[in-house]
């Protein structure tokens, strides 16, 4: 019995954000619903462009199975990203065919020192997902993109079902997000005017792409393009343009010094020595 529970409880864990699965650990009989509101958290739809279409292509080949294979590598080497330890403020929502829905800012017992850190992180994890995916590409011989949208807001999170619960969020913020991700364009992460202004004082640089017609009106919309440090946006003032140049440092460039750490961790558990320890839980 023991064993059992123990079991059921990994499972648990691995269908529900690890703060939602102690919720129902815990809770009374009485306390079947599980709902939570935010006012400050990242939302982020990424979808692999023109994956729909390559789907249908091979499907009338019946080919389609190997289309899954192909997905399912890489909505896992997505997943596989979530156990590093320096995206551990980015929660995984849902897949919604080819398109991954994360979000940053919802853990309660994960507080975040510096105040949108987490939408940063958000963003990071985007980028990793974009040289994840072109690792795959490399592998399989295909050109896919992914097309983000990122926003941030007030969400509302909860659990629904109960034979196969769900978690999910709701709200404007999920919405926006989405547009963001669907009047996107490949290859790039497009964010709302007020995301921008919360990026920039993160370092980020963004391009100004205008304004674009969604559900609801109009919306002023920005690709994010490059990123300086953190504090770049405070420290470079005043200083001459070259000393700005050098203090910004390219998104492939951040990326790939995640992945490097990445795998030079894998090689030390591999062989023996002391990695960083995974967050995540697995049976």
């Amino acid at each position: 019995m023991k064993e059992l529970r123990e079991h059921n409880e990994c499972l648990l864990y691995n269908i529900l954000p690890f703060h939602v699965a102690r919720h129902f650990l815990e809770r009374s009989k009485n306390d079947e619903l599980y709902s939570q509101s935010y006012d400050e958290v990242g939302v982020m739809f990424a979808s692999i462009a023109g994956f729909d279409e390559y789907f249908e292509e091979k499907e009338i080949k019946h080919e389609g199975v190997d289309c899954l294979r192909l997905l399912n590598e890489i909505i896992a080497g997505f997943d596989e990203l979530l156990e590093e330890s320096y995206f551990q403020y980015v929660e995984k929502i849902k897949t919604i065919g080819s398109c991954y829905m994360a979000a940053s800012g919802l853990a309660p017992d994960k507080q975040v020192s510096n105040h949108w850190n987490h939408l940063s992180e958000l963003v990071l994890f985007a980028l990793a997902m974009e040289e994840t995916l072109k690792e795959i590409n490399r592998h399989s011989d295909k050109n896919f993109q992914l097309r983000v949208g990122i926003a941030h807001g007030p969400v509302i999170a909860g659990v629904i079902g109960a034979t196969k619960p769900q978690y999910d969020i709701w709200g404007s913020t999920v919405n926006l997000a989405s547009r963001m991700d669907s009047t996107g364009v490949s290859g790039r992460i497009q964010v709302p005017e007020a995301t921008r202004k919360v990026l920039a004082e993160w370092g980020f640089v963004l391009d100004l792409r205008g304004e674009i017609f969604v559900k609801g009106g109009k919306v002023r919309t920005y690709f994010i393009s490059t990123i300086r440090h953190k504090t770049a946006s405070v420290a470079t003032y005043g200083r001459s343009g070259r000393d700005r140049k050098a203090e910004r440092l390219t998104l492939a460039g951040v990326v790939y010094g995640l992945l490097q750490t990445r795998q030079k961790e894998k090689i030390r558990e591999t062989n023996g020595g002391y990695g960083l320890a995974s967050p995540s839980i697995h049976c």
